[in-house]
């Protein structure tokens, strides 16, 4: 199997990125990803331009947890979901589909047409609890390498602090 059996995005070093269910604005929440065992990601704060919360909610358990970057807790997020909890579900929701979600959150939804506000209902119903994993700073670092990433003109030449695998494959 030579080079030219790879396709253009397997010979580069850019990251196939998996295009929305439907489109959202990145305003409000600019970073959700389904990682470590739970939903987690990077909302706005509606009152301060200058802060975000980093938000997140257990696959199973649905323990939640919401902090500013610099992890001071959210007021809002005292016995249940809060509402940057309830934009990061439904954005998730737009960003990876409703059926995707609910599976990785093993959530138990009712028959239907599933969107944000019925999937944080059931996970909310189940009164799940506060989340103590202090996952905020590595969900964070995350978001700024993302961000990082944006800055650099789109190449196929390697990034160097992409390249974990060699450029050539090995066939045995």
């Amino acid at each position: 199997m030579g080079d030219g059996a790879l396709s253009d995005w397997e010979r580069s070093s850019a990251a196939r990125v998996i295009p929305p269910a439907r489109p959202r604005k990145l305003a409000k929440v600019p970073f959700v990803e389904l990682a470590d065992g739970r939903l987690q990601g990077v909302v706005s704060s509606g009152s301060d331009i200058g802060r975000v919360y980093v938000s997140s909610v257990a696959t199973g358990t649905y323990a939640f947890a919401c902090s500013t970057n610099n992890n001071r807790p959210c007021g809002g997020a005292r016995g249940s979901f809060c509402n940057h909890i309830g934009a990061l579900i439904n954005e998730a929701v737009l960003q990876y589909g409703a059926e995707r979600v609910v599976r990785y959150l093993k959530a138990e939804v009712p028959e239907g047409e599933v969107d944000g506000a019925v999937l944080a209902s059931a996970m909310r119903s189940t009164r799940p609890p506060a989340d103590g994993t202090k996952a905020a700073a590595s969900v964070f670092s995350r978001f700024l390498r993302h961000l990082a990433y944006l800055e650099h003109p789109p190449v196929t030449a390697p990034l160097p602090e992409m390249m974990f695998f060699p450029p050539t494959r090995a066939v045995a």
